[in-house]
């Protein structure tokens, strides 16, 4: 066995350092703590509890700790990809979504009958 499947054998337990009453950290938990939810690999989920680890311990600012976690957190959100520098979000006009709704309805009224 190699070193890097000891690894993923290993169950990392997810740290519970959380510090409500400071707003910033308690924040950057959450994200922590969402991206660790959603992770499957024990490789990532150590990696991110190093990274909050860092954070808690003042060894990085918030800037850097965003910077680091969220190559973790644009897998889990489909609709918000990357275009260069910037996260682009995909969205609708008003008046395409009224349309729309407006015609699921018509379809859903005729289809009880």
């Amino acid at each position: 066995m190699t070193q890097e499947s000891n690894v993923d054998d290993a169950v990392v337990p997810k740290l519970l350092i959380d510090r409500p009453s400071d707003f910033r950290f308690h924040a950057a938990y959450l994200i922590y703590s969402q991206a660790w939810d959603k992770s499957t690999s024990q490789e990532i989920k150590s990696k991110l509890n190093e990274i909050i680890t860092s954070l808690s311990k003042d060894e990085i600012d918030y800037e850097t700790f965003y910077g680091k976690i969220s190559q973790y957190r644009v897998e889990f959100n489909p609709e918000h990809y990357y275009v260069g520098a910037r996260a682009r979000i995909e969205t609708q006009r008003k008046r395409d979504w009224r349309r729309r709704e407006a015609k699921n309805a018509r379809n859903a009224r005729h289809r009880r009958r």
